[in-house]
């Protein structure tokens, strides 16, 4: 459904291609039964290792602390800044300073339209089979609903939690002090030039410990329930079906956040009406006439940031500020209304593209991760084929479908390197360029998530280009398209590494398509752009009408957009053909074919040496400020280092969060209040953890309790080197898998 802008005007906007899910192909229930039998046998032999009680070890993803003062400027800075360390987990969160508060929160309760939501069956995810359709539901009743059934799952496996939970409150603090007790004791025997020895109960403190075990399993808190899922996926426990409100039209329900009024975001805010009744749309110099940045925390600060998840496409330094044309879950982005268990399957993202996902309210969503490197990501499609090998044979490109939910345990008994994160209300998790990840909810909660892209991502973006033509999938936006768009603004490249990131995809693009029209010119196929003239490409950005254009020349057999030339035949007034695949056409003779070019040779290779020339000026500034090993390029495969069983900033994470409550009730409700963290303020938990941590480095072998069945290993001690580059100075303990 198209937005209404005031006056009445359909504004023109682009969805993304839906996914194409599987349908299975008739056959007898018995051949059906037979085949699931036989999948079952070879999954169990895959399927490994299980604990007894559930739980999974799985290391913990880093997390980031900005300042007030990078969140002032621009994310996509911030983020190349922590990318060194986080790219090799493939996610990581961002905790906003002190301050953040993004209210009021945007979307509208009362609003009348309904969503269709996707109906989950949990104890069947591993199956791969396509989701149906649920109810329809408008914003305040799908949230009821999604409220009721966590209370009721509550109620009925975890009756006692209110009361226990205050009991294991008292516990920690008792804990606590013993703790303390004994460090203080310790250091008092060393003032004397004695051993210390501890004069505590062993006996006694093993009682405690075990009674505080056993009663973590009984609350409804995050490990238990990720227990709960995983009985439920894996072990078939119970039968469980759940309704997920994903992929919401932003510009039909609303975004959680405010739109700018600079013209930062695709999509537009209501202008003010004439005298007349009607309203005119400002222009993009209107809406940028301003050049000053709101004051943090204002409420036009929330308007404008381009943390701000309808402006972080259009950040300076992002690719798809060239791309004008809205297209939903790109640069519009989607919100996400979920329940207790409602699941986001294992994927990566359209085009290889980075992904910001913000949290705005109600319980956390638990999230897993796998590297974007090549070897990472083949891992996991290898355990996923293995898993699914028979159904894979009708459906190769199930992957594809986002409907498949694994154990993170199957990555690891296949030393695939996985991690999981757990986000809370005003949190953000960004995710690198062909990252692999998933997850769920555990409980009511609202959410929001676009694409961006900075300049190094386009050796992601050709890689994804080239595996979408092995499936005959087509991409959400030409590849070529964004390439020569990107080579036209050319001055916008300061980085040498980046821009010479740039020059090699060009160079390949051109390349190819120079010797392949040669070839084919050879083999008979005639060259008729002398009497026959089309429009040439547009390249100074993406708008509505290209995108439209380009949708009309897909290549037949593999769906590639022919944006710099394509092959068509007499036979066909309409099919056309990339110049990979114009044998595949049809039978006719090559004298019968002929070439439709939009680029001719002589423009691709002076925007080419444009580009070769800008790239070789930058490199002559790099060796003027003596910076000789400033990089190339970004490697392709990210460098292999043993990680830390605990990231980057996961442990204070732990700590921050140790007080929060799953929220169950209704999260549009005006008395609904945000986590413990966020009411108790920054100040008073930085106090607590500092504190912890405190104590923790008094006794280093100690384990400090948190939360329930949270083990803290060894504080991993990461500093910021000169520049941009994060240097790991010490990492202490147990470590994960070698990514």
């Amino acid at each position: 459904m198209s937005a209404v802008l005031p006056g009445g005007r359909a504004a023109k906007r682009r969805r993304r291609r839906p996914v194409m899910h599987y349908q299975a192909r008739a056959a007898s229930e018995t051949t059906a039964e037979e085949r699931f039998l036989q999948q079952a046998i070879q999954n169990s032999k895959l399927d490994k290792g299980r604990p007894p009680d559930g739980r999974l070890c799985v290391p913990s993803g880093p997390v980031f602390y900005p300042t007030q003062q990078d969140f002032e400027g621009n994310p996509l800075e911030y983020i190349e800044k922590i990318r060194p360390i986080a790219e090799r987990y493939g996610i990581c969160k961002i905790v906003p300073p002190a301050g953040w508060n993004p209210a009021p929160f945007c979307v509208d309760e009362h609003c009348e339209k309904r969503f269709q939501t996707k109906l989950q069956v949990l104890h069947r995810l591993q199956e791969g089979i396509s989701y149906g359709d649920g109810v329809e539901y408008t914003i305040s009743e799908y949230l009821q609903t999604a409220s009721r059934r966590t209370q009721e799952w509550k109620a009925k496996y975890y009756p006692d939690h209110d009361l226990l939970s205050r009991h294991a409150e008292a516990l920690e603090k008792k804990h606590a002090e013993e703790q303390e007790a004994e460090a203080a004791q310790i250091k008092g025997e060393q003032t004397d030039d004695k051993e210390p020895q501890l004069q505590t109960s062993s006996s006694s403190s093993s009682q405690a410990q075990q009674a505080n075990s056993n009663l973590q399993k009984k609350l409804f808190a995050p490990a238990n329930l990720e227990r709960d899922f995983w009985d439920i996926v894996e072990a078939h426990t119970r039968q469980v079906t759940v309704e997920y409100g994903n992929d919401v039209d932003t510009a039909t329900f609303g975004s959680g956040f405010p739109i700018s009024e600079r013209g930062r975001s695709v999509i537009r805010p209501p202008t003010p009406k004439n005298g007349d009744g009607s309203s005119t749309p400002l222009s993009m110099e209107e809406e940028s006439n301003t050049t000053s940045e709101p004051a943090f925390g204002t409420p036009n600060y929330y308007r404008e940031t381009y943390w701000n998840l309808n402006n972080i496409p259009n950040a300076p330094g992002s690719v798809l500020r060239y791309v004008k044309v809205g297209i939903n879950g790109i640069n519009v982005p989607w919100m996400y209304y979920g329940s207790l268990f409602t699941t986001f399957a294992y994927h990566n993202e359209d085009n290889y593209l980075y992904s910001i996902n913000y949290h705005h309210r109600g319980a956390p969503k638990q999230w897993y991760g796998v590297p974007g490197n090549v070897e990472s990501a083949e891992g996991l499609e290898s355990v996923f084929k293995s898993y699914l090998s028979m159904k894979m044979r009708d459906v190769p490109d199930l992957l594809h479908h986002i409907t498949t939910m694994f154990s993170p345990r199957l990555l690891q008994n296949a030393d695939v390197p996985v991690c999981k994160l757990t986000q809370y209300e005003g949190e953000f998790v960004i995710t690198f360029p062909r990252a692999f990840h998933g997850g769920f909810s555990y409980g009511p909660n609202i959410g929001e998530a676009v694409n961006f892209a900075s300049h190094d991502w386009i050796q992601y973006g050709a890689d994804a280009n080239e595996r979408y033509r092995s499936f005959a999938r087509p991409a959400v936006f030409s590849h070529d398209r964004l390439t020569l768009t990107m080579a036209n603004h050319f001055q916008d490249q300061t980085s040498y590494a980046a821009c010479k990131l740039l020059l090699n995809e060009l160079e390949r693009v051109v390349n190819e398509e120079v010797e392949l029209r040669a070839k084919l010119k050879r083999n008979g196929v005639r060259d008729v752009s002398h009497c026959i003239e089309l429009p040439k490409n547009r390249v100074d950005q993406l708008d509505e009408s290209s995108a439209s254009y380009d949708d009309k020349r897909l290549c037949h057999a593999c769906k590639h957009v022919c944006f710099f030339s394509a092959v068509a035949c007499e036979c066909s007034q309409s099919k056309v053909s990339c110049l990979r695949h114009a044998h595949f056409m049809c039978r006719c003779p090559p004298e019968k074919k002929y070439f439709m070019i939009w680029s001719p040779n002589e423009d691709l290779e002076s925007t080419l040496e444009e580009v070769r020339n800008h790239c070789d000026n930058l490199k002559l500034k790099v060796k003027a400020s003596e910076k000789k090993d400033a990089p190339e390029s970004v490697p392709s495969e990210i460098k292999k280092v043993p990680l830390p069983q605990m990231g980057p900033g996961a442990e204070k994470d732990l700590l921050w969060h140790k007080q929060d409550e799953i929220p169950t009730g209704y999260l549009l409700d005006q008395k609904y209040k945000p986590c413990a963290s966020i009411r108790k303020g920054h100040a008073e938990v930085e106090k607590e953890i500092e504190s912890a941590l405190a104590r923790k480095r008094k006794q280093p072998d100690a384990v400090v309790s948190v939360s329930a069945s949270s083990t803290l290993l060894n504080e991993n001690a990461f500093v910021e080197g000169e520049g941009t580059a994060v240097e790991v100075v010490e990492v202490r303990g147990p470590t994960g898998p070698t990514i």
